[in-house]
């Protein structure tokens, strides 16, 4: 009877031990007030179109700003960052340690080629590369998640170089999109 008592209270206590609490990502509104234009004196006797102040696009997604590229390309075989990469690399780093609550996927991802395994485990490689780049730039390691697709997302279809050659690839994704 009491063996029975005591693996209850043993069991009892690794359950309550082992759960773990489950914290999701809730999106942050902004808060900031806009600011207002002073208005001009009515003295003014010529009628203009009144301009407003430029609003600010976000970088992730302005074509023209180098943080809307997300796709980090690989060698055959490889995991190294390529040199014409690492600027793309850098500017999501400085984006991160200049807002500390950003948080990121690096979803690694291959071609057809290799098996299913291979490619895993390759495409795991390919995200801890760019996270590696990443941490040594200053953004905490904590901050940034990966995960492999090998070969199951490719970006292009087809069975050739070029078609290959876009899916081997890195892919930055920002939490909440």
């Amino acid at each position: 009877m009491k063996k029975i008592a005591l693996s209850i209270v043993v069991a009892s206590l690794v359950a309550a031990c082992g759960s773990q609490e489950v914290k999701k990502d809730v999106p942050v509104a902004d808060r900031t007030t806009p600011t207002t234009q002073p208005s001009r004196p009515a003295t003014s006797t010529t009628t203009s179109p009144t301009t407003q102040p430029a609003i600010a696009a976000n970088p992730l997604t302005d074509p023209k700003n180098i943080l809307s590229k997300r796709s980090v390309y690989f060698d055959f075989d490889s995991n190294v960052v390529k040199d014409e990469f690492r600027p793309v690399v850098q500017a999501h780093a400085r984006y991160m340690v200049d807002r500390k609550d950003a948080r990121i996927r690096v979803e690694g991802n291959c071609d057809e080629r290799g098996s299913r395994e291979y490619n895993l485990a390759l495409g795991q490689r390919r995200a801890e590369a760019v996270k590696r780049v990443m941490t040594v730039l200053g953004v905490q390691e904590g901050r940034i998640e990966t995960v492999s697709f090998g070969e199951e997302k490719p970006a292009a279809a087809g069975h050739d170089e070029a078609a290959w050659a876009q899916n081997r690839r890195g892919d930055i994704k920002y939490a909440g999109e």
